[in-house]
């Protein structure tokens, strides 16, 4: 895949690698080259999870390529209309609402700006020791609109948001580890190890109870816990209603009683 994106599929795996140096920005072509991949993810019912990464060892990615920006090759006033970002929205992932497989951040440098709005709508992030994250966006006369805002008040304590937001200091792996941002750090020289073990383990489970997970917590998300059950068991969830009918729910129970490894088919 062109657009400096890199997809390489390992079985039920596919690993996605932003490669554009020197800071691994995104302008539109790499966005919709990044939504192509997760399209083939989502589409692919060989494929069970991905994990998405960064070129190098420095920086996983700057974010909006603000020279794009700059030269007038990408909007500003209402961005995500004027300029086709792909499927799921900027990276194919932070508006991304029908992708049910799981998606490892495998974090190997710098996630500044919308880089760190990618990281954060992957579902598992794996931290190099050496990682920082950071919006640098207010001294640019912007804001971080593209999952930023919306989530990390979300994730990490609101003061601590708010001082990533209004002093746009940089926040380490650890840190962020600390908050519960990120659910690992590593040496950087296991840092795809890591991911590679998570992935394995993800692909061997069945495959519709994982994206049941998904999809069940994106509809319940901020709702109060009584409509929260009240959702899950009314509204139109399709992924979780197949899962409980599932062939794979059968195995998965006949293979605990028997005593035996389970062999499930996402059916």
């Amino acid at each position: 895949m062109s657009d400096g994106v890199k997809v390489v599929r390992d079985g039920h795996v596919l690993e996605v690698t932003l490669d554009r140096p020197k800071v691994n920005a995104i302008d539109v072509a790499t966005s919709q080259a990044l939504a192509e991949a997760f399209r083939e993810l989502h589409e692919d019912k060989d494929l069970r999870c991905a994990i998405l990464t960064g070129a190098g060892e420095k920086i996983f990615s700057a974010g909006w390529d603000l020279k794009a920006l700059n030269a007038g090759e990408m909007q500003l006033d209402n961005w995500w209309e004027t300029d086709d970002y792909g499927f799921g929205g900027f990276t194919g992932l932070t508006e991304n609402w029908a992708l049910n497989k799981p998606v490892i951040a495998a974090i190997n440098g710098l996630a500044i700006g919308g880089g760190f709005e990618m990281a954060m709508a992957c579902d598992l992030l794996i931290a190099a020791e050496h990682v920082e994250f950071g919006l640098p966006e207010m001294p640019l006369g912007i804001v971080p609109d593209a999952g930023a805002l919306q989530r990390l008040p979300r994730r990490i304590p609101h003061n601590i948001a708010m001082e990533m937001f209004l002093l746009g200091r940089r926040m380490t792996a650890q840190e962020a580890a600390h908050y519960g941002l990120v659910n690992k750090v590593v040496p950087k020289d296991k840092l795809m190890e890591a991911a590679r073990q998570w992935a394995a383990s993800i692909a061997w489970s069945a495959p519709l109870a994982m994206q049941s997970v998904k999809e069940v917590e994106r509809e319940i998300e901020c709702v109060p816990l009584r409509q929260a059950f009240a959702r899950m068991r009314g509204d139109d969830l399709p992924i979780y209603r197949k899962m409980l009918k599932s062939e794979d729910a059968k195995e998965g129970v006949a293979a605990f009683v028997e005593k035996r490894e389970p062999k499930f088919r996402g059916e």
